[in-house]
């Protein structure tokens, strides 16, 4: 798991220090560092980090705008556990982005763009295999993770399509399946999971590209929801804060 040692303080300003703090939380909840509706309680976070709450602050607003976590008036913050309704619209949305980004990447990329992507990929398999055979950690999920986003971005970026990159940043739709993997971090992925995906992506056939990514982006989906039943996630108390945190 991502440490959780006190940042030294410094002269450094607030919004470099909100930064820091949004880069740390978010590599913890993506790391399985917090668990899905574990609470988070600013008094804590700002000790461990030696910030004061305002960075703290800001750096939650900013991860609630991700997806990655909530807040509710008198109960304070967690980190955030959607319902399955949610997790379906998230796919059926990354699946519409997603799959345009195939089939204009199968259109718009040059020779030397598909081969990028053909060692991106590979090299994604190879993160992944190394990752899932050694002792699970943090640092080398969120590793995986941020490859993994990377490698998707990039696809988009190809499409020659800027509203569409845009689309799939704003609506933070990699960060926010991150998060849903977490739920599922147990699950296998198959043998050239990605390499795969881009054999189908550089083949210039624009329907299989399409298919190809609309298998790849639901591929999670069952074993998501079934690592988010209620049993398997904390809730938020009755009364008073989540887990009895405090602010």
């Amino acid at each position: 798991m991502p440490s959780r040692k006190a940042r030294p303080r410094g002269r450094v300003s607030s919004d470099t220090l909100a930064d820091q703090a949004y880069q740390e939380i978010r590599a913890r909840i993506l790391g399985g560092g917090y668990a899905l509706g574990e609470a988070l309680s600013r008094r804590a976070l700002a000790s461990e980090l030696g910030m004061s709450f305002l960075p703290i602050s800001e750096a939650l607003q900013r991860l609630e705008h991700d997806g990655l976590v909530e807040s509710r008036p008198r109960a304070g913050t967690r980190v955030r556990v959607p319902t399955v309704e949610e997790i379906r619209e998230r796919y059926q949305l990354r699946e519409a982005l997603e799959t345009q980004a195939a089939r204009l990447f199968a259109v718009n990329a040059t020779k030397s763009e598909r081969a990028e992507i053909r060692r991106q990929a590979k090299r994604l398999d190879k993160l992944y295999a190394s990752y899932i055979s050694s002792s699970v950690d943090g640092e080398s999920h969120v590793a995986f993770q941020n490859e993994h986003m990377a490698f998707h971005a990039r696809v988009a970026e190809l499409s020659r399509c800027h509203l569409l990159k845009v689309a799939l940043e704003r609506e933070q739709v990699l960060i926010y399946n991150a998060l849903l993997d977490v739920a599922a971090r147990q699950r296998s992925l198959p043998p050239r999971f990605h390499a795969e995906l881009s054999d189908s992506l550089t083949s210039g056939d624009v329907q299989k590209a399409d298919e190809a990514m609309r298998r790849h982006v639901n591929f999670g989906f069952p074993s998501v929801v079934e690592g988010l039943k209620p049993s398997q996630v904390r809730r938020w108390r009755m009364a008073g804060k989540p887990n009895g945190a405090k602010n």
